[in-house]
């Protein structure tokens, strides 16, 4: 089961947890380490009203920042194409009372094109943008068909070198057989210590989570083993800085742009200053 917290709480907790980091001064990590850090834009370069989340235009400004990779979730239409969209309805934000299940593809872009299909963010970004894809919680009412779909679909991409596939559950990677074990990262919440095991037992990429919750004790199990982690949510240069002092290999944004330009403007100095 998911552990969840209101998102009311959630939220002012991150904000004191983020404040306090952003305080805490961090040793700069060098210009080497700076430099190969790799950034995910969490669901593209977006502010939910003139750019949407999840869509082509919010992956364009990634790219056109110089952002490492994007972070994007996939679903299915009810004649089952894969779609990039977070929720399994269009009313959050395109105020839009239909799920996309219950659409068939021409019907989802007749009524909101700025949904993009799976194909078109990889036919536009492919091997330009690294994709962090997270697989969401659905039924799969043909798995095999299914598999046979996304395999075509990132036919052009190699796994682990071109993306990954991520969830916050992980009984859909049992749904998954199109690409190997070392392809997948769980997605953890307050439930680090189990989906940890989980990934050390299945052979997964490694791990991610909030950066708070994964501590030194989880690095360390997973870089023993050869995985790797990532970590949300950096908003500082402060925080930034303690994930790449700590090796952590993708770090996950909602603010993208603001750390890839604070890599760019210290890149090149002695001290960070």
């Amino acid at each position: 089961m998911k552990t969840e917290l209101p998102q009311s709480f959630e939220k002012a907790l991150t904000r004191c947890i983020d404040f306090f980091f952003k305080i805490w001064p961090q040793p700069f990590p060098g210009r080497e380490r700076l430099k190969a850090c790799k950034i995910v834009s969490h669901r593209g370069e977006h502010d939910n009203h003139k750019i949407f989340e999840n869509t082509l235009k919010a992956f364009d400004l990634a790219f056109e920042k110089g952002i490492w990779g994007i972070e994007f979730d996939v679903r299915w239409t009810k004649d089952l194409h894969p779609v990039v969209a977070h929720d399994p309805d269009l009313r959050r934000l395109f105020g839009l009372d239909v799920a996309i299940g219950d659409m068939s593809l021409d019907d989802l872009k007749s009524r909101c094109p700025a949904v993009p299909t799976l194909a078109e963010v990889i036919e536009k970004y492919g091997k330009k943008l690294h994709f962090m894809i997270e697989i969401k919680a659905e039924t799969y009412p043909d798995p095999q068909r299914q598999n046979e779909i996304l395999k075509n679909r990132f036919s052009s991409l190699e796994p682990r070198l071109d993306y990954h596939l991520m969830s916050l559950t992980p009984p859909m990677f049992d749904l998954i057989s199109f690409v190997p074990t070392s392809t997948l990262i769980p997605i953890a919440t307050l439930n680090v210590a189990r989906f940890s095991e989980l990934a050390l037992d299945k052979d997964y990429c490694g791990l991610a989570g909030h950066y708070l919750l994964l501590n030194r004790a989880i690095l360390t199990k997973h870089r023993e083993k050869g995985q790797l982690v990532g970590t949300g949510y950096p908003a500082s240069k402060n925080c930034l800085f303690r994930e790449i002092n700590r090796n952590v290999e993708w770090i996950f944004s909602n603010n993208a742009v603001k750390l890839q330009e604070i890599i760019n403007r210290l890149a090149d100095t002695e001290t960070g200053d």
